[in-house]
């Protein structure tokens, strides 16, 4: 008996000898987890002591009440920046890995393979780039990927048909290419038994590999998933809206230069990157220095030259004369109104609909009965030189070359010196503005199906904008405010704060005087304000989480929007609780095109927001769609609809 209780107490001894080694092995690989992050504003790994043996008190760190082996690791939301160290494959009892929505960059470690109880990989919203590593089908238990919102590129591996109780696979926003894996048993694993490829996932419910590069065909166990899940691709039969040719031509040729590379460039990456950056900054700052103090010293020089007894507006009014030229027939081609025909229309100016420091709004009628609004700049003539007279010129020139049924369309301009003014007329939508309509108490007006008219609308004038027009015209401050409705609520955009940015931003009445060759450099300088076009994305996005939830973009009671609405956009099941009660007639897969959308348009890494083509191409192919099935199956919205037009 003695015999048995010695064999008994050594097994003890040996099993809290090989756990202790293990709790070790995870303290190890945490600490290199930790010292793999530069960046950690929220203080969350604060707590995360070399010293303490025990990290199962540590925040985000979850472990077994068995053998105090970490089994989860959730650190979502959490602001680090950093990369992801090979060692957290010695997590060998880990479970849950949730790293989502922080900046992670480099490449995804191949020992994550080595996680062979894991359940829950979600990394996605990183900033994770090159291949999705093929060792990642070692991983027999797990049941979601999530990958998406990264920079990933390469092929989707093919090992991911070896994971048989994979349920959810999300790999969208990403740079992947090739043809998606089905069953190709040619490749490395030919000489096995196993078919390898996601058709052979059985359990396999909840897959989304949009806006990618991938190409070729769509298998087919695949074709019944939603369309939605598959846009922005290359492919050549999926029945939906591809890449335009040229972007996935490029994605192509930029695969076959970086053919074999990835792997080495990934492993690199993380050094390279960190020191790319330090050289970039210091450059930078030594540039800015210099051009510092060398103009401060031009400036002195030219101001000690021109003396004391000549006033400065007048050395810049000469200065400018001998370099600038303004041209009057520059604006040859657009109508110009006089200020009389204005006052006349406009009551004496006394029909004010909008004011502000810098411009003042006037609703007018003209002779022939046409409607318009018209801009005029709060300005004095001492301010007006002629840096500022060829950039107002040059923005009437802009604003009258658009063409678009709806954009505002400019009917001139006046210029006049006695009293001096600047003012520009546009026609006038008289059914006020889309903010009006939603949050002023007139929402009823604005049923679902009008609602997806309206972000129809928008978005191809503002693909009109951007790409058709060349060079292409970003709007300045894109709100549902500067969104007007006509009287059959077409909506009608209307940029008033470029005027603005016009007075209250010149940068050229003071300073040095500039002298020959800097003008074209300064307007365009400026005019850059204009070409955010990925800004207008984003503020695209928020008009659609407006007409989709009734709430303004920002408000006392629900802060920001875009912050309210994201935790509910990264989870299809929770795309209802966007919609407006009130909205009766809302259809659901118009509004998980909407949301899917938002998404896109929203996404905090500009460059990675689609240009408004694929947006236009998307919404018109998915709620034209989703709005014929609705009049298909709803008397209702028949009867709104006839209601709209009426």
């Amino acid at each position: 008996m003695s015999t048995v209780k010695l064999l008994g107490i050594s097994l003890l001894r040996m099993l809290l000898v090989a756990a202790s080694a293990s709790v070790s092995d995870d303290v190890s690989a945490l600490l290199a987890f930790k010292r793999a992050i530069y960046e950690d504003p929220l203080s969350k790994l604060s707590d995360w002591n070399s010293k303490d043996k025990d990290p199962c008190t540590w925040s985000g760190v979850g472990c077994s009440a068995f053998n105090s082996r970490v089994v989860t690791l959730e650190l979502s939301n959490s602001s680090l920046q950093g990369f992801l160290a090979p060692e957290i494959g010695s997590l060998r009892s880990l479970q849950k890995l949730m790293l989502d929505h922080n900046t992670f960059m480099g490449s995804i470690p191949k020992e994550i393979g080595m996680l062979k109880n894991l359940t829950e990989l979600d990394l996605g919203t990183n900033q994770l780039a090159g291949p999705i590593p093929s060792e990642i089908g070692d991983m027999p238990k797990i049941t979601k990927i999530d990958l998406h919102g990264n920079r990933l590129k390469g092929a989707i591996p093919p090992e991911l048909g070896k994971l048989a109780s994979l349920v959810e696979l999300r790999l969208s926003n990403n740079s992947l290419t090739g043809i998606i894996p089905s069953n190709d048993s040619s490749m490395e694993f030919a000489n096995s038994t196993d078919q390898i490829g996601l058709c052979q996932l059985s359990q396999l419910t909840d897959i989304d590999l949009s806006y990618n590069f991938l190409a070729g065909d769509i298998p087919m166990c695949l074709k019944q998933i939603q369309r939605s899940s598959l846009v922005g691709n290359c492919f050549q039969n999926n029945g939906t809206v591809n890449r335009p040719v040229q972007e996935c031509q490029s994605s192509q040729d930029a695969g076959e230069d970086n053919h074999g590379g990835n792997e080495q460039k990934g492993l690199l990456e993380p050094l390279w990157l960190l020191i790319l950056g330090v050289v970039a900054a210091v450059s930078l700052l030594c540039l800015l220095t210099l051009c510092t103090i060398t103009g401060l010293k031009r400036c002195r020089a030219r101001s000690s030259r021109s003396g004391n007894n000549v006033p400065w507006t007048r050395a810049v009014s000469w200065k400018e004369n001998t370099v600038i030229s303004i041209d009057d027939d520059l604006l040859g081609n657009v109508p110009k109104i006089s200020r009389q025909e204005l006052a006349e229309a406009c009551e004496d100016f006394s029909n004010i609909i909008g004011s502000s420091h810098e411009t003042v709004v006037y609703k007018g009628t003209l002779k022939d009965g046409q409607e318009i609004a018209v801009v005029s700049l709060s300005v004095s003539v001492h301010y007006w030189n002629n840096h500022v007279e060829l950039y107002f010129q040059k923005e009437v020139i802009e604003m009258a070359r658009l063409g678009h049924e709806n954009a505002a369309k400019m009917v001139g301009y006046c210029k006049e010196s006695d009293p001096f003014s600047r003012m520009l007329a546009f026609q006038y939508p008289p059914n006020g503005t889309l903010y009006e309509h939603i949050h002023d108490g007139e929402g009823c007006q604005l049923t679902w199906p009008r609602r997806m008219k309206l972000a129809l609308s928008i978005a191809r004038v503002l693909r009109y904008l951007h790409t058709e027009l060349q060079p292409p015209f970003a709007v300045a401050a894109l709100t549902s405010s500067s969104v007007y409705l006509t009287e059959d609520f077409s909506p009608k955009i209307l940029d008033f704060e470029r005027w603005r940015y016009l007075v209250t931003k010149p940068g050229l009445g003071s300073g040095c005087p500039v002298n020959g060759g800097s003008v074209n450099n300064i307007t365009d300088s400026r005019h850059k304000h204009f070409m955010d076009v990925q800004a207008n994305t984003f503020a695209f996005g928020v008009i659609l989480l407006e007409l989709i939830s009734s709430r303004a973009a920002v408000s006392k009671d629900t802060g920001d929007l875009v912050d309210w609405a994201r935790k509910h956009l990264d989870q299809p099941k929770e795309f209802s609780k966007l919609v407006d009660p009130n909205q009766q007639s809302m259809n659901q897969e118009s509004l998980g095109i909407v949301c899917n959308v938002v998404n896109l348009c929203i996404d905090p890494e500009p460059s990675r927001r689609p240009s408004m083509s694929m947006i236009a191409a998307i919404l018109e192919e998915g709620i034209e769609a989703s709005t014929a099935t609705l009049f298909r199956d709803s008397s209702l919205a028949w009867a709104e609809a006839e209601l709209a037009i009426s």
